[in-house]
């Protein structure tokens, strides 16, 4: 059976295919409009299904969204009667797209489409998609699932047990009570975008010391043994549909929120460190009771929604020893619930979708599911635009290994682009870890952001206990944890802050370990493990490289520069590549070096294209 799942109408629109149960492709939308978190239907992301899936739009014979847009309807109404006369801020923002637009998603999807009176269209429970995300990809049989995000329909926190082709909600939290939710009002309060800045945030609370942990618990969240929790809504206004907090928030926390682009103080870093580390220990009572109650003989746990983003909360659930394995979707933001949905759809409509669980391996394909170009395509637009480049018909990864060793900052795109928020190594920029220099030159040359933020480094997975206390497969770097301390070399960073006055660019260019580009200043690291299986390019390049160095780990950022989308086409890379001081760009066999290139005009200045994040 073709099954397409969507998720659309709230941010991270994309759109994935299923085919006998077997993932084929998954994109979100924003990858082809080139406009960041894109919500729109996902009309690019379903064109690209069809293409890779060699399908033609009448042979989908069900269509699944990843929302019940009449139970959303449901809280948006209990939400309005419960505001009153302060409702009409809900009313203003939401009232054309909860009527005009979700109510009536079947119809939008027919104009896509066309119509057919022999497929089918179902809607999906927004924490079922997740969940479904996360089980039916993972290696398991059978696992206890938790999902944590904003709101789906109702539900912010669901704890579910999946066995087999079964997912089975157990437990849940409902708005507006969302540990999501106050996650992103810190990142608002704290001057960052919502659902684009708290992995920012998440990366300033190293900076901080959490002492206002005690004034969050007494004042804000009510947080039970078991996990459960309740907000106190005084503080908040995003139930009236205005902004994240409200001025008895700032009177908490000493003043109005930081007005974004402006200087970080050391109040913001103190906010993130306690708000990180509520978080955690949330999410670590959530994963403890879930073991207790429904998974004493489950070795398995699984998680989804926006929260499973938070890598350094996911390396402590690692860490505490709660379930022997670990498994977390890859695109666990809305655009994997586009996935789920599919997949949800697959196992209980479909007689030839079989689940045949491997434990030693997913069945995500490594999150490479989106477009590829062959050679073909990328020296046709090369010639069109006479753009110079090299093809190697040689050892490309030795190459590409020496420019690393002589500090060139390498644009790499080749394979399928990644789904999900993390660029895997094919839709990359990457550089030498080692470098002292690199961690300020990629955040300020390349790609045009806050100085304080950490790169991730991408290590040979066989190698990967040499450089890190991790003992396990990190495939789609979720999963924080520290450098060997054998590697570490003193540092202090609250001495330092006041030795500075509080400027995190010097704390940044602090030599912290002999891989000090991806060393974070409490000695993190948000690790991607690499294997010859999954991603053999990669792979190799970073192979030559140890070769070359004795060192197996090297940089690894998205593709893009700040407010962009990662780039998929040659097209994005080579325009990404001009307007930063990459030094060279790899496009599968093609290298292009930037000093060859010709003077690259644009129209207008690339940075009004993209809203900064």
């Amino acid at each position: 059976m073709n099954i397409l799942g969507i998720s659309a109408l709230y941010h991270d629109s994309a759109a994935s295919l299923v085919m006998d149960g077997e993932i084929i492709a998954a994109a979100q939308e924003e990858r082809f409009t080139r406009v960041k978190h894109d919500l729109s239907m996902p009309v690019n992301a379903i064109e690209y299904c069809l293409k890779e899936g060699h399908i033609q739009k009448e042979e989908i014979e069900l269509v699944v969204f990843y929302d019940n847009p009449l139970l959303t309807l449901d809280r948006y109404m209990k939400n309005i009667l419960a505001a009153g006369e302060d409702s009409s801020n809900v009313i203003d923002r939401s009232f054309e797209s909860m009527f005009g637009e979700k109510i009536w998603i079947h119809k939008a999807i027919d104009k896509i489409l066309g119509k057919n009176e022999n497929r089918k269209f179902f809607v999906c429970e927004h924490h079922i998609s997740h969940a479904a995300s996360a089980f039916y990809p993972s290696p398991y049989d059978r696992a206890v699932i938790l999902t944590l995000d904003g709101v789906g329909e109702w539900a912010t926190t669901t704890i579910s047990v999946g066995e087999g082709k079964d997912i089975t909600i157990k437990e849940e939290l409902r708005f507006p009570h969302s540990l999501g939710l106050l996650y992103s009002a810190f990142t608002f309060f704290c001057g960052f975008k919502v659902n684009s800045g708290d992995y920012k945030f998440m990366g300033l609370a190293p900076y901080g010391e959490p002492i206002y942990e005690k004034l969050i618990k007494d004042k804000l969240i009510d947080v039970k043994e078991d996990g459960s929790f309740a907000l106190n809504m005084e503080y908040f206004d995003y139930q009236h549909g205005r902004a994240m907090t409200n001025d008895k928030f700032a009177d908490l926390f000493g003043g109005p929120r930081r007005e974004p682009e402006t200087e970080i103080t050391r109040r913001e870093m103190d906010i993130a460190a306690s708000a990180q580390k509520v978080t955690e220990e949330i999410i670590l009572k959530l994963v403890q009771h879930a073991k207790e109650k429904y998974g004493k003989n489950i070795d398995n746990l699984v998680l989804a929604g926006g929260v499973a983003l938070n890598c350094v909360a996911n390396g402590k659930i690692k860490n505490s020893g709660s379930f022997k394995n670990i498994w977390i979707q890859p695109a666990a933001g809305d655009a994997g619930g586009s996935l789920g949905c599919a997949l949800h759809a697959a196992y209980r409509f479909d007689p030839a979708a079989v689940r045949q669980c491997r434990k030693d391996k997913d069945f995500q394909k490594g999150s490479y599911l989106g477009p590829e170009f062959s050679m073909e395509e990328i020296e046709k637009y090369l010639q069109e635009n006479s753009y110079p480049y090299h093809v190697f018909e040689g050892n490309l990864y030795q190459k590409i290994a020496e420019l690393l060793a002589g500090e060139k900052v390498i644009g790499l795109f080749h394979g399928r682009m990644e789904f999900g928020p993390r660029a895997l190594g094919n839709r990359s920029i990457i550089a030498d870890a080692r470098s002292e220099v690199m961690q300020v030159k990629l955040n300020q040359k390349i790609k045009y952001r806050e100085s304080f933020r950490p790169f991730a480094p991408s290590v040979l997975n066989e190698d990967v206990e040499e450089y890190f206390e991790l003992e396990s497969e990190s495939p789609y770097m979720l999963l924080v944890e520290t450098v060997k301390e054998e590697r570490r070399n003193a540092a202090h960073v609250q001495e330092d802050l006041k030795k500075y006055n509080g400027n995190m660019l010097e704390i940044v260019k602090q030599r912290r370990s002999d891989i000090p580009a991806v060393t974070h200043v409490d000695y993190s690291a948000r690790i991607q493990t690499v294997t010859e299986e999954t991603n053999p390019y990669y792979y190799g390049v970073i192979s030559e490289f140890k070769k070359l160095t004795g060192c197996s780990v090297i940089v690894n950022t998205s593709f893009n520069v700040r407010g962009e989308p990662i780039v998929c086409t040659p097209k994005n890379a080579y325009e990404c590549f001009m307007r930063t001081d990459m030094d060279v760009l790899v496009l599968e066999n093609c290298v292009l070096y930037k000093e060859e290139q010709p003077f690259f005009a644009e129209r207008e200045d690339w940075r009004s294209l993209y809203k900064l994040d």
